[in-house]
C-alpha cells in the first residue's frame, strides 16, 4: 500500500551546474523529474508515511555538503539526510545533477531512470537501509531496489 508523502521538491541549480552549462541542460534534469514522478518512485520504496526534501543541486553544492557532512571532498549522486524514521519518516535527498547526468550517460541509461534509481536508494536510507555495513545487507537493500524499480517498470540498475 502506497504511503502518504508530503514532498518538497527544490532545484538549486545555474545554468552552468546541470552539466553543459546551458538552460536547456537544466530544462533537461527538470524535465526528468515531475512531481507527480518523483512522489511516485518515492511512495513505492516507502514503509511509513514521510515528510522528504527532495534538492536537486550543482557540483559544487554536492561537494561541499559531501565533505562537510561525509568528510569526502567530492561530489557524489545522492546523499541521504535523515532525521527521523518513526512514525514519521522524515529526510532530505540532494541529488547531484551534474554527476547524476554523467553516471547515466556512463551507464547507458535514460536519466530519469537513473534519477528514480537514487531516489529509490535514498529513500531507503531515510528508513535506516545501509549497504555500507556489511555485504549482506549490500546484498539486501539492492535486492529491495530492484525489486521496486520493477514495480515501477524500470530495469535492474545494477
Amino acid at each position: 500500500m502506497l504511503k502518504h508523502l508530503d514532498l518538497s521538491l527544490q532545484f538549486a541549480l545555474a545554468d552552468a551546474d546541470a552539466g553543459t552549462g546551458t538552460q536547456a541542460n537544466v530544462a533537461l534534469h527538470r524535465a526528468a523529474l515531475p512531481r507527480h514522478l518523483v512522489t511516485k518512485w518515492i511512495r513505492h520504496a516507502l514503509q511509513a508515511n514521510a515528510e522528504i526534501t527532495v534538492r536537486v543541486v550543482g557540483a559544487d553544492e554536492g561537494q561541499a555538503l559531501n565533505r562537510d557532512y561525509r568528510k569526502k571532498n567530492y561530489a557524489t549522486n545522492v546523499l541521504t539526510f535523515d532525521y527521523a524514521q518513526s512514525p514519521i519518516v522524515q529526510a532530505d535527498l540532494v541529488l547531484c545533477a551534474p554527476v547524476v547526468a554523467q553516471e547515466a550517460k556512463a551507464q547507458r541509461k535514460a536519466l530519469q531512470a537513473h534519477y528514480a534509481h537514487l531516489l529509490v536508494h535514498g529513500t531507503l536510507h531515510a528508513q535506516g537501509y545501509d549497504h555500507e555495513t556489511s555485504g549482506a545487507d549490500a546484498r539486501a537493500m539492492e535486492a529491495l531496489e530492484v525489486a521496486i524499480l520493477a514495480r515501477l517498470g524500470f530495469p535492474n540498475p545494477y
